[in-house]
């Protein structure tokens, strides 16, 4: 690895601030599930595309580094709102697709950005409790210099890095800024899973319809549609689930129904 891999501090990174906060950089944060790129703006988005080489059509991942941050830019139902404050509250790692809120798409860049961060339907992923290393990041971020934090896996196209920096590939590592590692911190949140079987990704629940438009409220009455779907499994879909038969009689399951 070169001169610009660090190892995490345990706490908030400077130099992570230091290239985020300025024009189009891009780094290699730890999470709960591996490794992940993050970006900031469309000049990092660009980069992020290029150095992965995938294709741009799927819905953007926002990483929320506060509840206050969710609050602002995506729509949410009070039920949903509730699941979200259920997983901050137990510490589980949680993304679901959601539209913006009106007002945060006006604080959007008018650089480009928005056609890279959200699908087509103008929704995107908000994830917490992604891992404290970049929460941290995107907490200061936001709060401090008013910047988006974007994220992808920091795989080569199509194969996992298993939770090892080592395994991000020669061209993400080439083309990334920084790289903090932190090898230790991933392994211990899946400490007995092998490689083969640890979950490399979050649970992903789609609370949209097919244009996008965020889904009705249940207020404890059955067979409302449409419903919550849980479109990914991995990292604690076992209390994910069971958190949202608590609060939504019905949703449904498809993993991989992405888009």
């Amino acid at each position: 690895m070169s001169g610009k891999q660090i190892t995490w501090n345990g706490g908030l990174q400077p130099e992570a601030i230091d290239i985020l906060s300025q024009d189009g950089g891009m780094i290699v944060s730890p999470t709960k599930v591996g490794y992940i790129i993050m970006t900031s703006d469309k000049a990092g988005l660009e980069r992020k595309f290029e150095a992965k080489q995938r294709k741009r059509n799927k819905p953007g991942v926002v990483l929320c580094g506060s509840l206050e941050q969710l609050r602002s830019l995506a729509q949410l139902t009070p039920e949903i709102d509730q699941l979200y404050q259920q997983h901050w509250d137990q510490d589980i790692l949680l993304g679901c697709i959601l539209p913006w809120r009106e007002e945060a798409l006006a604080r959007i860049p008018a650089d480009g950005s928005k056609e890279l961060m959200m699908d087509g339907r103008q929704t995107s992923c908000f994830v917490i409790k992604f891992g404290r290393p970049g929460e941290n990041i995107a907490k200061a971020l936001w709060e401090d210099h008013g910047k988006f934090s974007f994220a992808s896996s920091a795989n080569p196209s199509g194969q996992g890095n298993r939770g090892l920096v080592e395994g991000i590939g020669e061209r993400i590592e080439a083309r990334a800024d920084l790289i903090i590692e932190a090898n230790d911190y991933v392994k211990s949140i899946q400490p007995n899973d092998e490689n083969k079987v640890r979950y490399e990704q979050g649970v992903m629940v789609s609370m949209v319809d097919s244009e996008g438009r965020l889904i009705p409220q249940q207020n404890g009455e059955r067979k409302i549609t449409p419903c919550p779907v849980l479109i990914r499994k991995g990292l604690d879909v076992d209390k994910i689930m069971a958190l949202l038969s608590d609060i939504f009689p019905s949703w449904d399951y498809r993993h991989g129904d992405y888009y």
